[in-house]
């Protein structure tokens, strides 16, 4: 095989799968929702009780009923926050200097905070509460500083965590006991001890969201907080009217427009339903279903198992909503295997990571955002499975494609035929854990509720994985018995699923400050606005200075806008999960896509597929680097090139813009016809210049012939569609034939 590597690495042979315990690390590096401490004792029970509670709550409310709006989100809150602090240890700062002024930022942050109260209800307070409000905001600001005797960072809870949990659920179980006072009997007229917990909840937060998140998204929430206070002082467009820590409280608080919001409310009703799910479906043996068919699916051909990842992270991804779960689980079998096999440890490494981050875009069981999606769209999530159905197999089809041309190029052949099982023999095994998925599949199909489809799915997952032990004395033996739920095994996954959960819920609480404060503000029109007169002015001056009125000044100034768009995911998703990212992005920037007359949906696609791009794009991709961790590649490089090869999710988006019936929105059969044969040829054109080969090698001129066409074939002008269009099947007719003549051989 060729030794030459376009990666500039070697083939590393004999490589050996890693030991769960190096995987679990792995996850914990670069999953910061994933970071759990390993705790023993009494607390490892009492966290264990807490957990399968909220897991046994979330299921029995799913299927027989869930509560009012207000107290379902409110019994979340309680026991995710009094979990949170518990569960996850507080984290050193990587760079001393820096943690310690973002500590004093927090720090300064939270006095500001008991100040804004104690000015506000200082006469209604007495001096020792007044004291108290001070020396709680101390607490935090100590806590915020990466002081090493506070304790706390490895599996043992420090001092501080205690309280820390305890006021954590705390401030939504003040809510959950008094709920008939707050939400009934004094409406509209909120008491004091009221406004003292909203000062607990925000300070709450804030911390919550930097202990499982890191620092981006609680310094969104805290910059938020700030700009809703200090409105009058600030410059130009910026300024608003203000509003005093009262009026932040009664509306993030004690409302359902910022903590207690949408995001929360998703997370409470349909995300956790899913990821428990998955949790189960892991526990159940159906990710080595997925590996086992990707393998029967794809293993044969050129490139074998860089197919069977890409396949295999397909499925997976399925019930997978962590691009670096994803990446570790199915990457601790198939890296290896795509480097004993031939491929570079970066192309192998960046194979999986680009593969992975598919899932979350893949129905029918898509990532969380898909799910906030759905509730701030007020489209069913039906719809919305068959409206990403197009542009999941794009993105695909481009990473199929790059594998494909790779293995071409080095020579590489598929996988043994005795190393791929029968169709046969890989159902008689596992037919019964298909059941949970499709009866899932179905009743999402049939337009029952999400949380129900979960419910039923979670039930069957259980009940199903007896069978095998049913089955046995009847002579059915070949089942997977080793995969059963026994009690110790469901009482894990239940307590794994909740887990899984704390972080998402604590970004999406974060997110309500940005959300609530958007609403009070209008911070999302003068963002839009900024957005739509910045690409009004640099699309005319492009339309100007372009000779012969090739390019008309409405399509400019849309794409310089869907530029603008898509920089501002891919900045904001740099260390923020894809939903957070989706929520502040769909607030804020939506809009500004709104005033170009494009469909809403397509907007809000548009953001969440440029949210989830930013898992493999430098200098935080951190699936990119999970996977390196596994390859022992080098990191950076490793993430520039799963950013290649996730081109297609980065050009699929501009697409579905431009020919929105590949979202099926507006169908019209002959623009979607046109755009599905574009499509093909930009992303041909593209996965063939980047690895420089089709049939046989490229020259450097048709590599960059071939990719400025692929990059046209994405726009609406007719013209230049049929001419890119033109050039590319030239180019790789060209390319065939030649191979004809004189076929390539790859160097040994």
């Amino acid at each position: 095989m060729n030794t030459e590597r376009t990666q500039g690495e070697q083939p590393t042979h004999g490589t050996t799968q890693m030991h769960q315990e190096d995987l679990d690390n792995l996850i914990k590096e670069y999953d910061n929702e994933s970071n759990f401490r390993d705790l023993r004792g009494g607390l490892k029970h009492f966290v264990t009780l807490v957990c399968v509670s909220l897991s046994v709550f979330h299921i029995y409310t799913a299927g027989f009923g869930l509560l009012n709006e207000v107290s379902h989100r409110t019994v979340h809150m309680t026991m995710i926050m009094g979990l949170l602090f518990l569960v996850f240890p507080r984290k050193a700062a990587k760079r001393p200097k820096v943690g310690i002024a973002l500590g004093l930022m927090y720090g300064l942050f939270y006095l500001l905070i008991a100040h804004q109260l104690v000015s506000a209800l200082g006469n209604n307070l007495s001096w020792v509460i007044n004291a108290g409000i001070y020396l709680f905001a101390g607490m935090m600001a100590l806590s915020a500083l990466p002081l090493s005797f506070l304790g706390g960072r490895g599996n043992k809870p420090g001092w501080l965590d205690w309280p820390l949990a305890i006021l954590g659920a705390g401030f939504s179980g003040y809510l959950v006991y008094f709920f008939d006072e707050i939400f009934i009997i004094n409406v509209g007229f909120p008491q004091t001890m009221d406004y003292l917990m909203g000062g607990v909840a925000i300070l709450m937060v804030i911390e919550g969201a930097r202990r499982t998140m890191g620092e981006s998204l609680s310094i969104i929430g805290v910059l938020a907080l700030l700009y809703a206070m200090f409105g009058p002082q600030l410059p130009g467009v910026l300024a608003h009217r203000g509003y005093d820590i009262i009026r932040l409280v009664e509306h993030l608080y004690l409302g359902t427009e910022g903590i207690y919001g949408i995001a929360i409310g998703v997370v409470a009703t349909y995300v956790f339903h899913f990821v428990l799910f998955g949790v189960l479906a892991q526990a159940s043996g159906l990710g080595q279903l997925f590996i086992e068919l990707a393998t029967l699916l794809a293993g044969r051909y050129a490139g074998g198992p860089a197919k069977v990842s890409v396949v295999s992270s397909g499925f997976f991804g399925m019930i997978s909503g962590s691009p670096v779960a994803n990446t570790v689980t199915t990457g601790a079998f198939t890296i290896p295997m795509m480097q004993r096999y031939g491929f570079s440890g970066r192309f192998a490494a960046a194979t999986e990571a680009a593969a992975s981050c598919g899932g979350q875009i893949t129905p029918p069981i898509m990532g969380a955002s898909a799910f906030v999606m759905s509730e701030m769209l007020g489209v069913p999530y039906n719809e919305l499975i068959l409206i990403a159905i197009i542009p999941a197999a794009f993105h695909y089809l481009a990473t199929l494609c790059m594998v494909h041309f790779e293995a071409r190029r080095l020579g590489l052949e598929g996988m043994p035929a005795e190393d791929i099982p029968r169709f046969r023999d890989v159902m008689a095994r596992h037919w019964h854990q298909t059941i949970p998925l499709i009866v899932m599949v179905t009743l999402l199909l049939m337009q029952f509720t999400p949380f129900l489809a979960a419910f039923w799915g979670i039930i069957l997952t259980v009940l199903c994985s007896y069978i095998p032990l049913l089955l046995k004395p009847m002579g059915f033996t070949k089942l997977d018995s080793e995969s059963v739920l026994t009690p110790s095994r469901l009482i894990f996954s239940l307590e794994e699923g909740a887990k899984q959960s704390i972080a998402i819920t604590a970004a999406c609480a974060c997110v309500g400050f940005l959300l609530g404060v958007t609403t009070l503000t209008g911070l999302g029109f003068k963002f839009s606005g900024a957005i739509v007169g910045l690409a009004t002015d640099f699309g005319t001056w492009l339309t100007m200075i372009v000779p012969f009125g090739l390019l008309d000044q409405a399509s400019t100034t849309l794409f310089v806008a869907l530029i603008l768009v898509s920089l501002a995911c891919i900045l904001m998703g740099a260390g923020i999960p894809t939903t957070p990212t989706y929520i502040i992005l769909a607030s804020i920037v939506a809009p500004a896509l709104d005033e170009f007359g494009i469909a809403l949906l397509a907007c809000h696609f548009f953001i969440f597929y440029y949210g989830v791009l930013a898992d493999v794009t430098p200098p935080v991709a951190l699936a990119a680097y999970a996977g390196a961790g596994i390859s022992g590649s080098d990191p950076m490089r490793t993430g520039t090139t799963a950013f290649r090869l996730s081109m297609g999710k980065a050009l699929v988006p501009f697409m579905f813009i431009y020919a929105p019936s590949l979202l099926f929105l507006d169908f019209d059969a002959q623009e979607f016809a046109l755009a599905m044969i574009s499509g093909i040829l930009c992303i041909l054109a593209l996965s063939a210049a980047y690895i420089g080969f089709f049939c046989a090698p490229l020259q450097k001129a048709e590599k960059a012939l071939l990719t400025i066409a692929g990059l046209a074939l994405v726009g609406s002008l007719p013209w230049l569609v049929l001419l890119a269009g033109s050039v590319v099947v030239a180019i790789l007719l060209r390319n065939y034939r030649q191979s004809r003549v004189q076929p390539y051989v790859a160097a040994n």
